[in-house]
């Protein structure tokens, strides 16, 4: 039985943006449904507030790593949805392996006695 955390974890900076990029390589997804994914996939470990999610995604939007179209919501709302692009997936992939470095190196120092 998992444990749910009573607190939420802050983010290392820049991770944010990752883990956006990441949930949009699965499939295009509006702001709100990004935000489900994640908090869900983390066990409420990471939510993450409308204060940061939409200026990391007009970030992602502003470099080209993403694209962005309006529609309608699963609620029948209008949304505007986002799609990574192939710029976003090679950000990605780049994101991915400095965040495996950084995370590696934080254990060697954890691991010393």
């Amino acid at each position: 039985m998992k444990r749910k955390a009573s607190f939420y974890l802050e983010l290392l900076p820049g991770t944010l943006d990752m883990l956006v990029l990441k949930t949009l390589s699965r499939q295009p997804s509006h702001g709100y449904a990004i935000a489900q994914h994640i908090q869900r996939v983390s066990d409420d470990a990471l939510k993450i507030g409308e204060g940061s999610l939409y200026p990391a995604l007009q970030r992602l939007l502003l470099n080209g790593w993403v694209e962005a179209e309006w529609g309608t919501s699963e609620t029948n709302r209008r949304a505007r949805f986002y799609r990574i692009t192939p710029a976003g997936r090679r950000q990605l992939s780049t994101e991915a392996k400095n965040f495996d470095f950084l995370i590696g190196a934080i254990a060697r120092v954890m691991e010393t006695t």
